[in-house]
């Protein structure tokens, strides 16, 4: 189950924002004016958004980061400026607030977390007998079709859909066509 933590220094601005998602359809939102309370409430949850300001009462932006688990991601507001400064891969959101940015940037991030939770599911159902066929499938079609890791990656997941089989099926079948051509 998925949250949306906004931590701002000052509780009423956190819950002028929660109450703007809590509004446009975000189930779980939770307001809070420290990092500790932040991290104490993102243990609850399987994955999700913290939106935080740069400086907190406890600990700035960085330190928060740090230590959020690994199904978290976050988006900090500030002014201008300061969003300008940071790095790391760190989405941010210039205030004044834009109601529509907000919503938008929560709904992407949430989504994209989803999407890489499923994936990395679906990665621990094989065993590694599985992931070698994959892997020497791709480098075969790498090798001899001069593809990149990604695109030969690509072709065995589209093949296995347009097939109707796995990728571990596909995988054995490319090899089992290259080794017979050999």
């Amino acid at each position: 189950m998925s949250v949306i933590v906004v931590v701002l220094p000052k509780l009423e601005d956190a819950k002028k924002i929660r109450n703007i998602l809590a509004g446009h359809g975000f189930q779980n939102v939770i307001a809070c004016a420290s990092a500790s309370q932040a991290l104490s409430a993102v243990t609850q949850y399987t994955y999700g958004l913290v939106i935080s300001g740069y400086h907190l009462k406890d600990m700035y932006y960085l330190e928060l980061l740090d230590q959020l688990p690994r199904y978290f991601e976050m988006v900090l507001m500030g002014k201008t400026d300061a969003a300008a400064e940071i790095g790391g891969g760190v989405l941010s959101l210039t205030t004044p607030l834009k109601v529509h940015d907000l919503i938008n940037t929560a709904d992407m991030v949430l989504r994209q977390l989803e999407r890489r939770i499923k994936k990395d599911r679906a990665k621990k159902k094989r065993s590694e007998k599985e992931e070698n066929y994959i892997r020497n499938a791709k480098f075969l079609l790498m090798e001899r079709n001069g593809l990149s890791e990604e695109e030969a990656y690509r072709y065995i997941q589209k093949s296995s859909m347009d097939n109707g089989t796995n990728m571990v099926e596909t995988a054995q079948m490319i090899l089992t066509c290259f080794l017979d051509m050999g």
